[in-house]
């Protein structure tokens, strides 16, 4: 219990530091799985009822490496937060690795940024989750069959308001 809560209070003081969000969390779903040999993931539940993922990996993600293991451990992500400050990070390195590589391209559209911007450096990473497919939140193993089994059993759907 002790240490959930020192997790929950880090947690939110690296989204309210680095990413600008300020919540409580309420419950935490699944506490520092792992999804690689390096990374972990927690998923946390906020007062307000909205689900998110904190993702941080001792080695390099970019935002690629982010959004295969959000759909890898079985959730369905509606945002991916960027840096505080930074609304369009993603778009801006997308812009810029695009620029590396063709450099004499000056029209410059979403299409063609729509893979660079993968490739921004994201660690560690804060998702907005609007589901968790089949109600299985899922935790990386070497030994399980696909190296993934199950976690914890969670059912969420974020019902969208206008």
């Amino acid at each position: 219990m002790k240490n959930e809560l020192l997790d929950s209070v880090a947690i939110e003081q690296i989204a309210k530091d680095r990413f600008g969000i300020n919540f409580e969390i309420q419950q935490m779903i699944a506490q520092e799985i792992p999804i690689s040999l390096t990374g972990t993931a927690s998923i946390f539940l906020t007062k307000k009822k909205q689900l998110y993922a904190y993702i941080y990996a001792k080695s390099p993600l970019v935002l690629a490496d982010v959004q295969k293991v959000v759909a890898r451990i079985g959730l369905r992500p509606e945002l991916y937060i960027p840096p505080k400050g930074r609304s369009a990070y993603f778009d801006d390195i997308g812009r810029d690795k695009f620029r590396q590589v063709y450099p004499g391209r000056s029209h410059i559209t979403q299409a063609d940024i729509r893979f660079y911007r993968t490739l921004a450096p994201y660690n560690p990473a804060l998702v907005l989750i609007s589901e968790v497919k089949d109600g299985v939140i899922r935790q990386f193993d070497v030994d399980a069959k696909g190296n993934w089994r199950p976690s914890t059993r969670f059912a969420y759907r974020r019902i969208a308001t206008s």
